[in-house]
C-alpha cells in the first residue's frame, strides 16, 4: 500500500521543538509536492504547509507562520516539518500527503499520523 509514514512527534513543554520527518512507503517524493497538516481534538484538520518539488516554493498556514518550516531532501526521500516556539494549541495529529502541487488540493498517500503534544 503506497502511504506515508511519519515520525518525530511527542511531548514538549510549550516554547519548545520538534523536528517531524515523512517519508514515503513504496514510491519516491521527487515527484510529488509534499504537505503537512494537523487535526487537533475536536478540529478539522488543517493543511500547514507544502512545498513543491522545486523544493523553493512553498505555503506556509498564518497559524505557523515564522515557527514552522518545511523543508525536503529528495536524495534522502524525506520531507520535514522543523517546530519551533511550539504552543499548546500546537496539539494534535500530524500528518503529510502527497500532490501534484501545492495549488492543486487534492492530496493522496496519507499516513497514520504521528502525535504532538504541547503542555503549558
Amino acid at each position: 500500500q503506497l502511504r506515508f509514514v511519519e515520525s518525530g512527534g511527542g511531548s514538549v513543554h510549550a516554547g519548545g521543538s520538534l523536528r517531524l520527518s515523512c517519508t514515503p512507503s513504496g514510491f519516491t517524493t521527487e515527484y510529488y509536492a509534499i504537505g503537512w497538516f494537523r487535526q487537533a481534538p475536536g478540529k478539522e484538520r488543517e493543511e500547514l504547509s507544502c512545498i513543491n518539488t522545486d523544493a523553493r516554493s512553498t505555503k506556509v498556514a498564518d497559524s505557523v507562520k515564522a515557527r514552522f518550516i518545511i523543508s525536503r531532501d529528495d536524495a534522502k526521500n524525506t520531507v520535514h516539518l522543523q517546530m519551533n516556539s511550539l504552543k499548546p494549541e500546537d496539539t494534535g495529529v500530524y500528518y503529510c500527503a502527497a500532490t501534484p502541487a501545492c495549488t492543486v488540493g487534492t492530496w493522496s498517500y496519507w499516513g497514520q499520523g504521528t502525535q504532538v503534544t504541547v503542555s503549558s
